[in-house]
């Protein structure tokens, strides 16, 4: 039996890093379904990733488009789900405003990385494709892990 139904990935706005993992681990293959989401912190309005995001996906042959920016909810978290967080002030953050909050990691803590994801956000596209290829291989390695884990169970 596997452990987790759910990924949610979370972020600060959920215009950036998060709908990029959620991009990137969609395009991975996993042994077992999983519904793989994002969330973020601070959501005032529903709105589309940020458009460097969109380009960089699309040089990856993914895309976006169809995103829009969802606030985390009490509701996200349950046994069943998985939340990962891509740095630490917003695994704090997850910690501190949610009462409910379990299963929340670091991404990168949790593939037994010391790598962090930096928010560039305001840099150029190149800073968007560095953020993409970290965390490219940060997911790679989820990957892994969680159909190790479906294996054993």
């Amino acid at each position: 039996m596997k452990r987790f139904d759910r990924l949610i990935f979370v972020s600060n706005s959920d215009t950036c890093r998060a709908p990029m993992a959620k991009g990137i681990m969609r395009s991975k293959y996993l042994l077992s379904d999983l519904e793989v989401d994002s969330r973020g912190l601070v959501v005032l309005f529903p709105e589309p990733v940020n458009p460097k995001v969109e380009a960089v996906m699309e040089k990856h042959n993914q895309s976006l488009k169809d995103h829009t920016a969802e606030a985390l909810r009490e509701s996200d978290f349950d046994e069943r789900t998985l939340i990962l967080a891509v740095d630490e002030e917003n695994q704090r953050k997850v910690f501190e405003n949610y009462e409910n909050a379990q299963n929340v990691f670091l991404l990168s803590n949790y593939v037994s990385s010391t790598e962090e994801i930096k928010d560039p956000y305001g840099g150029s596209l190149e800073d968007y494709g560095a953020c993409y290829d970290l965390m490219e291989s940060l997911i790679s390695k989820l990957v892994v892990l969680l159909n190790e884990e479906e294996l054993l169970c």
